[in-house]
């Protein structure tokens, strides 16, 4: 169902760019402090990534502060065609998404999604309770699914980068797009339930 995914989607783009989760953590996890780096100093490395990550004309990354091997080079290169294969769903879910939800609300049948998101909106709860008690075997499965080699194994000493993101980073990023997903869900149940409110009155 097109809706889903385009949920799916805006929750993971809302995530990858939650820049203030990431400065939140920052000041959280005392990163600066550990490494002897500033706040701002990481600050600029983490924007020139994400920068990276997000622009399809930037075809180099060339972080102000870290270096970089080879292979972590890679990785970053597959993490941006994932970004971009992310951007591409929800672009091309959107149109066909607004046209199911015209058609129903037109047709005075949002009810039906009632029952569907009644349903969809317990998964979220499971993601996250699963996140809570087991999120390293979680975290390794998503990687072994979505990469063909292990170059998202960083060694700091070659690429020094993942000492500024951290394992409870990931976390927190996990965290966040099931709460939107969650809220997404239950937005969706609640405007269904409100339509067939309407319906009765």
């Amino acid at each position: 169902m097109s809706l889903v995914l385009t949920i799916v989607t805006v929750s993971i783009t809302v995530t990858i760019n939650a820049y203030p989760l990431y400065v939140w953590e920052l000041k959280q996890s005392g990163i600066s402090e550990t490494y002897q780096l500033s706040i701002q100093n990481i600050l600029t490395n983490y924007k020139v990534l994400m920068n990276y990550l997000n622009n399809p004309w930037i075809k180099q990354l060339h972080l102000p502060d870290f270096s970089s091997s080879k292979e972590g080079l890679q990785h970053f290169k597959e993490v941006k065609q994932l970004f971009f294969l992310n951007y591409f769903l929800l672009i091309v879910t959107i149109y066909p998404t607004y046209r199911f939800i015209r058609g129903l609300m037109s047709e005075s049948q949002m009810w039906r999604l009632i029952r569907p998101f009644q349903y969809l909106s317990l998964f979220p709860f499971l993601g996250f309770f699963g996140m809570i008690v087991g999120f390293d075997q979680i975290f390794v499965g998503f990687h072994k699914l979505l990469f063909r080699n292990d170059y998202w194994l960083f060694n700091p000493y070659t690429d020094p980068i993942i000492e500024v993101l951290p394992a409870s980073y990931f976390l927190h990023c996990f965290l966040l797009a099931i709460i939107c997903i969650e809220l997404l869900f239950l937005i969706t149940l609640w405007l269904s339930k409100k339509s067939l409110t309407k319906e009765t009155e």
